[in-house]
């Protein structure tokens, strides 16, 4: 299997099954009184679909190879763990200026400009989920 297609679609099954299937433990409820189990089912099963369409879609589109760069993947991780590290010592805004900055040296181009539009957004989403969903994030 060298198909970069197939194996994406295969990866976003195995995940969207391990979490819809793990779902599966909690209460369900019903759409007025949503359950502890609903909300990731609903994510898995739509993970699902997205996965089964990207498997049926890699038979008609030309093959793509499969290609690991351990850089990339090593650079990815350590833009993660730094994220972990950094939000937990400092706080949140810290850590995800630091992911996006870092992780953007796996790419092809580096943008200040762009990094700093994503994490703009991404401390904005987390700003959002803080006061309107009330999550405890130590943005500061």
């Amino acid at each position: 299997m060298n198909d970069r297609n197939l194996a994406r679609g295969l990866f976003l099954t195995a995940i969207a099954l391990l979490f819809g299937l793990g779902s599966l433990g909690y209460s369900m409820g019903n759409f007025s009184r949503a359950g502890p189990g609903l909300f990731p089912l609903m994510v898995s099963s739509l993970l699902l679909l997205i996965g089964v369409i990207t498997i049926v879609r890699s038979r008609f589109v030309e093959r793509v190879p499969l290609d690991f760069n351990l850089k990339n993947i090593a650079v990815i991780l350590g833009s993660l763990c730094g994220f972990a590290v950094l939000s937990h010592f400092l706080n949140m805004i810290v850590g995800i200026t630091f992911m996006v900055f870092c992780a953007s040296f796996a790419g092809t181009s580096y943008s200040v400009v762009r990094n700093l539009k994503v994490s703009a957004g991404l401390i904005a989403v987390a700003f959002a989920f803080q006061k309107l969903l009330g999550l405890n994030l130590p943005l500061y």
